[in-house]
């Protein structure tokens, strides 16, 4: 059993336990704003961040409580329409939907209790990415991308030099259970040629007709 503490940003109306975390066997107590969250945190295994109603104020909730804290991991629990919104920079360790079913809530509260921090850092060229800090750096720079974002990025620069079709990517990047078309695939793929800017977007190469392969240059 875990020691759950749900975070409300100071702006929330409705600070009442989600249904689905109130099923589990877990001990939650709740704190409002950044300052209680602190002073509470040190009796928790596990902090949870509400984004639900204020995806904004959470965001600098994680940012503010993350910089007084980094022992204690942070689980962003947001609604389907902030995925495309949330990104690894915020500080999160991992990121929940307020829909999931209470055994899929256990499982990524179970996960985050037992997970040993391994130091990982992928480099691809110009890119280096730590998996850790859910970061990208780009020649020194941070790249400030998207939680989907930084997953394609990582699932390309693991498979260098091969042809990925946007069938594969849909697959691997955004779940088996995503309903949306491959064209998603072709919008992001966009945005991080966008993002690595002209002299570094050709690592990204299109096979005509099949996919997208990832050259370090």
């Amino acid at each position: 059993m875990a020691r759950l503490l749900l975070v409300f940003p100071s702006t929330a109306d409705d600070t009442e336990v989600p249904v689905n975390l109130g099923l589990l066997a877990h001990a939650v107590t709740s704190a409002i704003g950044v300052d209680a969250a602190i002073t509470a945190a040190a009796q928790a295994d596990i902090v949870m961040v509400d984004a639900r109603a204020d995806l904004a104020a959470a965001k600098a909730l994680c940012a503010l409580f993350r910089d007084h804290s980094e022992s204690v991991p942070l689980l962003l629990l947001v609604p389907s329409s902030a995925l495309g919104l949330i990104a690894p920079s915020w500080g999160m360790a991992d990121f929940v939907l307020d829909s999931a079913q209470p055994a899929e809530l256990d499982s990524r509260l179970r996960f985050l209790l037992t997970t040993v921090p391994i130091s990982n850092t992928l480099t691809g060229g110009p890119v280096v990415i730590d998996e850790d800090a859910y970061t990208v750096m780009l020649d020194n720079k941070p790249l400030d991308l998207t939680y989907t974002e930084f997953e394609l990025l990582k699932y390309l620069v693991l498979h260098p030099g091969r042809v990925l079709t946007r069938e594969h990517l849909l697959s691997e990047v955004w779940g088996y259970d995503y309903f949306g078309g491959t064209r998603t695939v072709d919008v992001h793929i966009r945005r991080l040629r966008a993002k690595l800017g002209s002299e570094h977007d050709s690592c990204i190469g299109t096979v005509r007709n099949v996919g997208y392969r990832f050259t370090a240059k």
